[in-house]
């Protein structure tokens, strides 16, 4: 119980010094804005995208659990950081500023968290059918 109250006692002090240094901001609004965003993107598309999927997947008859589900958490968070710069209409006042092929760079990501997870899950299923021959 005491490291309930620890860890809660430690989650309240760094809300306070994540408060004092937003206040200390030129433009603390814009930081609540994107902050606000992505807790809308989350909880009304990422959230339900995953519990979808895995309602989808349980009606079908297969079991979305463990590795497969944190892919699909993994590439719903990972879309969610990179929905600025993929909506980002044109190319970037400052050539600098956002200077890679960011929709390139998202594909691959997410063809590499597709092939990792059916790799994963492939050897497994193979492990375990090795296991039941005698």
């Amino acid at each position: 119980m005491r490291i309930r109250y620890l860890c809660g006692a430690l989650g309240l002090a760094l809300i306070g010094w994540g408060c004092l240094l937003l206040s200390r901001q030129p433009q603390p609004w814009r930081i609540i804005v994107w902050l606000g965003g992505a807790l809308v993107v989350h909880d009304g598309f990422i959230a339900p995208l995953v519990i979808a999927v895995a309602a989808l997947t349980a009606a079908a008859g297969l079991r979305l659990r463990g590795v497969p589900r944190a892919a699909l958490i993994v590439a719903g968070s990972l879309t969610a950081i990179a929905l600025p710069p993929l909506l980002r209409p044109g190319a970037a006042a400052n050539a600098t500023a956002l200077p890679l092929d960011y929709l390139r760079n998202w594909l691959l990501t997410m063809a590499a968290i597709i092939v990792l997870t059916l790799g994963y899950e492939g050897t497994r299923a193979l492990l375990r059918r090795a296991r039941r021959k005698p």
